[in-house]
């Protein structure tokens, strides 16, 4: 595997691979890697001749510095899982790489944006945009890569491909999960134990509106699922939503989803935030 920093040392890589007759495969994350973010690097090795991850935490995607400065860096052991999940090349910038000039690019998505984590992480996917949009820009991938546990953003990148006509397929890969049946992430590292024992309560409450979706209203199911982290004395929910499965606008019946729907939600435990997602 081949690490490099540099925007010339990539675009080198990257020509060469073309070159040889290689299809692109791209894998973008934050680092702080595990079983999730690997599944997408052998998904990617799937589909195509050579793979790319980046390793990059964007800062323009966080609109609580502390969040920022909590999330988690391993660089080192990002390199070793990489080498030994067969990836051809990780880019691993500095901000300056990604960002040689303030970048001030302002993205809208319509309503896609302004509901869940757009409603409660202001600006928050307007930075995701911007680093992917320069991502795929520096890579020039065939395909990207991206977990459906990130549900809200995987339709803002698909969205983002279609205003910048960019000839990239998006391909969302199925959540992995641990033995507690919680959504890999990079964020579960920072939990306590006693936390983590409480985060095993959101894939039980999710496993359960997909069961009571046959047979109860969408608000009936969201009034449950409220009350149940409710009496959670170290939980504090963010939102619970049952939304149309493309447009993510909120439906009170599931008769009303024209395109499918799907369960979102985010809970704080104790100070850290997790997502997950269940499509009904």
């Amino acid at each position: 595997m081949q690490v490099c920093i540099t925007e010339k040392e990539l675009k080198e890589y990257i020509a060469a691979a073309k070159k040889a007759g290689k299809s692109i495969g791209f894998v973008p994350t934050m680092g702080a890697l595990h079983k999730g973010h690997i599944s997408l690097i052998e998904e990617s090795k799937k589909q195509c001749k050579f793979t790319v991850c980046s390793v990059f935490v964007n800062p323009n995607q966080f609109n609580d510095k502390k969040d920022l400065e909590r999330y988690p860096r391993q660089p080192e052991k990002d390199t070793e899982l990489l080498k030994k999940a067969g990836c051809d090349l990780l880019f691993m910038p500095t901000e300056k790489d990604i960002y040689p000039k303030p970048y001030t690019r302002k993205f809208s998505f319509g309503k896609l944006d302004q509901v869940l984590e757009g409603k409660h992480r202001p600006g928050h996917f307007n930075g995701v945009a911007q680093v992917v949009s320069r991502l795929f820009e520096l890579v020039e991938p065939d395909k990207a890569f991206f977990g459906l546990k990130d549900y809200q953003q995987l339709l803002v990148i698909k969205d983002l491909v279609k205003q910048l006509k960019l000839k990239i397929e998006i391909v969302g890969c199925a959540i992995l999960r641990d033995e507690e049946n919680l959504a890999l992430s990079s964020r579960n590292a920072l939990l306590t134990e006693e936390e983590y024992d409480e985060a095993t309560f959101i894939p039980i409450w999710m496993d359960e509106v997909k069961k009571l979706s046959t047979r109860y209203k969408a608000s009936q199911i969201k009034a449950r699922i409220e009350t149940l982290v409710a009496q959670r004395d170290k939980m504090k929910l963010d939102y619970f939503e049952i939304c149309d499965a493309e447009t993510l606008e909120s439906i009170k019946n599931f008769e009303d989803a024209e395109n499918g729907s799907v369960a979102l939600i985010a809970v704080h435990v104790g100070k850290i935030r997790l997502i997950d997602n269940v499509i009904l």
